[in-house]
C-alpha cells in the first residue's frame, strides 16, 4: 500500500506542521502528564531488580486527548515518511496496543498486536488479529529499555512469515545494550523522543538541577548496577 495518498487526506492543520518530529515536545508532553518520573534522590525499583531514577508509563498519555493525537500523529508522520509500503500495524503487548490501533485506524491498515507469552487457553495465539503470510509489518512500541520484549515482538512476526519493516517507539532510554541487540537482530529503531531529550527539558524547567543532571547520566552509563 502506497501512503502517499493517505497522507494527502489528513487534515490540513497535521500536513502543515513539520515533518521532523519534535523531540523535545514529546519530551514536555511526558513529562507534563507524568508519564516520566525523575526522581534521581528517590530512586524507583524496576521489575528487573535494577535501581533507576527514571520511571516511564506511556500509557498515562493515553488519558489526555491531545496529547494522545499528538503523539498518534507524529507515529503516523514517521511511518508515512519511513515506511510507505507498509501493510499491517502491530502493536506489542500491551503498552503499545491502545495506540497502535489510532495509527493504524488513521493510516486506514489492519491492525494485530503480539502478546508476551502464548495465550494458556483456546487457539494459544501469539499473535492476535489476521497476519497472512509476506505481510510487511511496522510495530509500534510505547518503550524501549534493554530491548528484549520488543525483539520477541519482532521474532513472533517473522516466524509467522511476515516482513518487519522497522520499529517506532515513543520513548527510549537509548542503552547501548538495547542499540546493539536490535542491530544484530537487523531491525530499523526510531524513537519520537529519548532520555537526552527528557533530560534536557527537565533541566530547563527547573523540575531537575546540575547535580541531578550528573546523577541521571551517571546511572544511564551502567545502569544494572547503579545505586543512589
Amino acid at each position: 500500500m502506497n501512503l502517499g495518498c493517505t497522507y494527502s487526506l489528513f487534515p490540513k492543520k497535521i500536513r502543515n506542521t513539520k515533518m521532523k518530529t519534535s523531540e523535545k515536545s514529546i519530551a514536555e508532553k511526558l513529562l507534563k502528564v507524568k508519564a516520566v518520573k525523575l526522581q534521581p534522590n528517590n530512586p524507583f525499583v524496576w521489575a528487573s531488580g535494577w535501581n533507576s531514577p527514571i520511571y516511564c508509563d506511556n500509557r498515562k498519555t493515553l488519558s489526555y486527548p491531545s496529547i494522545r493525537n499528538y503523539i498518534k500523529v507524529e507515529l503516523v508522520r514517521t511511518i508515512i515518511n519511513l515506511y510507505p509500503d507498509v501493510e499491517v500495524i502491530a502493536g506489542v503487548a500491551t503498552g503499545a496496543i491502545a495506540q497502535g490501533a489510532l495509527v493504524a485506524d488513521e493510516l486506514g491498515l489492519p491492525f494485530i498486536y503480539v502478546r508476551s507469552s502464548p495465550k494458556d487457553h483456546g487457539l494459544e495465539n501469539l499473535i492476535e488479529g489476521d497476519l497472512k503470510p509476506k505481510q510487511k509489518v511496522v510495530i509500534i512500541e510505547d518503550l524501549i529499555s534493554t530491548g528484549g520484549s520488543s525483539l520477541k515482538a519482532v521474532e513472533a512476526i517473522r516466524k509467522d512469515g511476515s516482513e518487519v519493516l522497522g520499529m517506532v517507539a515513543i520513548f527510549t532510554y537509548g542503552f547501548t545494550i538495547a542499540e546493539d541487540k536490535f542491530k544484530n537482530a537487523k531491525v530499523k529503531l526510531t524513537a519520537l523522543s529519548n532520555y537526552d531529550a527528557v533530560l534536557s527539558e527537565a533541566l530547563a524547567t527547573n523540575y531537575i538541577n546540575e547535580k541531578d543532571m550528573e546523577t541521571l547520566k551517571e546511572w544511564r552509563q551502567n545502569p544494572s548496577v547503579w545505586k543512589k
